[in-house]
């Protein structure tokens, strides 16, 4: 059945945050972060949702799927809610500057392996049951190549990236006011972060398998052993750059944390924790959280750790593992998926029960 056409009663764009820099060869900007909006004519929410795009995509996430049905931001249009699409500094639409950085990408391996073809690799315990990519998810499928057509290169050093999205998220929440933010992968540690530098204006968080898990990252190696810890990314638990903490870290204080001794089941990864007595995130206190987790995903051996860590620091938060609402083989690329508008849902209903 069609839908009626959407009612819009304003959209355009605008850049926020950045800075001026002086060069050899003149006086430049980065760091700005483009911002597309759209606001529905039957507009009912008060608060609009910003959407953050995870590592090499952009807002057109969020825009549509490779495969042409709707995208989240419809789905949310319809259900009343302004929404704001960002694409990272750097990145896409926001422009890169040399100065600013190098830069990596992702091949079509490393895609086809995490995002839409895990069921091939078979690298973590949940990868066979991914089902919901709409197509065969390898390089020359026609969906696939739509898909990879619009991957960017992204900014190679993790603390910078979260440090240019903390700023210009902070920026853009200086001019819209209060909102919702809903991040994915990549920019789950942004959430923390814009929450933690502007709390009085985020609402709430929504966290697509947000970046984890917390402390150390996930080395998937395949059967049998499957998943083992990797480099130790985030020295403030979620993030690579600071966060407030009640007691405050004082000049030189590290975070002390401890590792589960057994995974909490089958298939999952011990987790990271503050040893206890365990600080609180000062900031995130009044901020709800949903962290959503699809079936076949990566994230499946762990986003349990990213939640049990948001709660022993006092975040309010929800946790949505899709599988147990009957959405079943999801692999990472939730809002991409063929059940992307069941998805939505689950967070529109999320929100309008808080």
């Amino acid at each position: 059945m069609s839908l009626p056409p959407l009612e819009i009663a304003e959209q355009g764009y605008f850049f926020c945050g950045g800075s001026y820099f002086d060069a050899p060869d003149g006086r430049f900007m980065s760091g700005q972060m483009y911002v597309e909006y759209q606001i529905p004519f039957h507009r009912t929410q008060d608060l609009p949702i910003v959407m953050f795009s995870g590592g090499g995509q952009s807002g057109l996430n969020y825009s549509g799927t490779p495969d042409g049905r709707p995208g989240f931001r419809d789905y949310f249009l319809r259900r009343g809610f302004a929404v704001y699409l960002c694409d990272q500094p750097s990145r896409a639409r926001s422009p890169h500057q040399a100065e600013t950085g190098t830069l990596s990408r992702h091949s079509t391996a490393r895609v086809e392996q995490q995002f839409t073809a895990p069921a091939r690799a078979k690298l973590w315990p949940q990868a066979h049951l991914h089902t919901q990519w709409p197509g065969d998810g390898v390089a020359g499928d026609p969906i696939f190549d739509q898909y990879y057509a619009q991957s960017f290169p992204s900014l190679a050093s993790f603390p910078q990236q979260q440090a240019l999205n903390r700023d210009a998220g902070a920026a853009l929440l200086d001019r819209i006011g209060e909102a919702v933010l809903l991040t994915h992968s990549q920019s789950g540690t942004f959430g923390w972060l814009i929450a933690d530098a502007r709390p009085n204006k985020v609402k709430a968080i929504v966290a697509l398998e947000p970046s984890g898990p917390p402390v150390h990252d996930m080395l998937a190696k395949g059967a049998p052993d499957w998943c083992s810890d990797g480099a130790f990314t985030k020295p403030y638990g979620l993030t690579a750059e600071p966060l407030t903490y009640d007691p405050p870290l004082q000049d030189g204080e590290q975070l002390n944390f401890v590792r589960q001794v057994q995974a909490d089941g089958p298939g999952l990864m011990p987790g990271w924790l503050q040893s206890e007595p365990a600080r609180k995130l000062a900031h995130l206190q009044n901020v709800n959280v949903l962290v959503v987790q699809g079936e076949a995903s990566y994230h499946a051996p762990y986003d349990h750790n990213t939640v049990a860590y948001l709660r022993q620091a006092g975040v309010p938060t929800d946790f949505i593992r899709l599988a147990d609402r009957g959405l079943h083989g999801n692999g990472h690329m939730l809002m991409l998926e063929k059940n992307n508008g069941k998805i939505a849902a689950l967070v529109i209903d999320w929100l309008a029960a808080l």
